[in-house]
């Protein structure tokens, strides 16, 4: 069996770049029909964005729209305006990334779609909730990550580095997805009680905010406590009244950090996180596999409170272990101490590991042409019952006739479009 999640939804995809893609991209593994309306002779714009041929779309396109179909439409045109609504009289889903207010003036808002077919679940993804100050702001990757606390606190707390940091994890673009994603699923169960769709507004800003929840717990304990005791500043440092940026710490209540190991003069990522967690028989395993057995009756060490007042000497040490051993052979170690301990692992290095491609961690994707195979992250998840099948991005109006036959324009009406400029960008005069 490998029925698919969302066999027979349909979902108009208006977005572009990151943030709705890596949603659109998600509905169709798991099964969904996915449109993409694409602007005329242009296409998404990461189609022309960080290319690896002038000639080719790039990686970025490409990673963002597997299984899709495109259909370019300038919805603007009478014709563009009925071929569109037509689209959402058939549809499951809408969703659309435009900047605030431009559905709206095109015609395609919220209470317009909602008019066309009350059932059709409309989402719209925006930097920021509607309430916000900002909510007008056009929004970027960066933007998200620096207004909802993750710049803020990620980073060097001291030093010529000591400046907001935004990580290299996408919080603000695909996180934001995902979290559409959740929210467009949580709506289509819904409609199976009301029979309605209903609006879904996704903010980059709340998305990224809801990964730094830790973070809010930390400021409410630094307001109670005036200091931190997992943190580095703790306990000779100085701590202000938010939460100060940390480097490698673990961030819970636990004590890690990133180590250097054996090449790490020539490699960057020549380093290992290791974790003493707070429990004595945890601590216990982790001296005995390093040979630091005199911790176990130090004060200075044998509690997980003392720790925290001497994590410089207690850094320094276990560097002297991992910095004669390869990330690896410590990983090995301490792992078979049950201690908790990672490599740093480069992307080279996850990208050329067999075991990535088990499936979905790491997939390849025939795209064909002089792209050929490309390598993308597959679903995050798996399955019991269904493994997706990941096809190739669609070339710019490759499904065209195949949209419009369907729905029901012929040839002739067909060829009007493009004429017109409805499907084919008119020529320059």
């Amino acid at each position: 069996m490998n029925t698919a999640p969302l066999q027979g939804i349909k979902v108009v995809d208006f977005t572009e770049v990151q943030s709705g893609p890596s949603c659109t991209q998600m509905l169709a593994w798991l099964g969904a029909e996915v449109i993409k309306i694409e602007r005329p002779g242009v296409g998404d714009a990461t189609r022309g964005e960080l290319q690896f041929d002038p000639n080719e779309p790039s990686y970025y396109y490409l990673q963002l729209n597997s299984d899709k179909k495109s259909l370019t439409l300038n919805a603007k045109t009478p014709d563009g305006k009925e071929i569109l609504t037509k689209l959402i009289q058939q549809a499951d889903i809408f969703i659309e990334n435009l900047h605030p207010g431009a559905m709206d003036k095109l015609g395609f808002g919220w209470d317009d779609v909602h008019k066309i077919n009350p059932r059709c679940i409309y989402g719209t993804i925006k930097g920021f909730p509607p309430t916000s100050r900002y909510a007008n702001l056009k929004a970027y990757e960066p933007i998200a990550q620096v207004t909802a606390c993750a710049a803020s606190t990620t980073g060097w707390w001291e030093g010529p580095d000591n400046v907001p940091t935004q990580s290299g994890a996408a919080l603000g673009d695909s996180n934001t997805g995902m979290h559409m994603l959740i929210g467009l699923l949580s709506a289509l169960l819904q409609r199976e009680k009301t029979g309605e769709g209903c609006f879904v507004y996704q903010s980059m800003h709340n998305a990224c905010l809801n990964l730094c929840r830790i973070k809010t717990r930390d400021q409410l304990t630094l307001d109670k406590l005036g200091y931190l005791t997992q943190f580095p500043q703790y306990p000779n440092g100085k701590f202000t009244d938010c939460v100060p940026r940390s480097g490698n710490t673990e961030g819970g209540g636990v004590l890690g950090w990133t180590y250097k190991c054996k090449g790490w003069e020539t490699d960057d990522n020549a380093y290992v996180y290791v974790i003493l967690q707070r429990d004595a028989k945890s601590f216990e395993l982790f001296c005995q596999a390093t040979g630091f057995t005199d911790w176990l009756t130090n004060p200075d060490f044998n509690t997980a409170d003392a720790r925290d007042r001497h994590k410089d000497e207690i850094y320094k040490r276990i560097e002297s272990f991992t910095i004669t051993k390869d990330k690896f052979e410590v990983t090995d170690i301490l792992g078979k101490a049950e201690v908790p301990v990672g490599p740093v692992l480069s992307t080279k290095e996850v990208m050329s590991d067999p075991q990535s491609y088990d499936g979905n961690t790491l997939v390849k994707i025939n795209q064909g042409g002089n792209v050929g195979e490309f390598v993308t992250v597959g679903c995050p998840f798996t399955m019991s019952n269904y493994q997706p099948t990941y096809g190739p991005a669609p070339e710019l109006g490759a499904n065209n006739d195949e949209v419009l036959t369907a729905l029901g324009y012929t040839a002739e009406q067909q060829a009007a479009f493009k004429a017109n400029g409805t499907t084919e960008p008119l020529p320059k005069k």
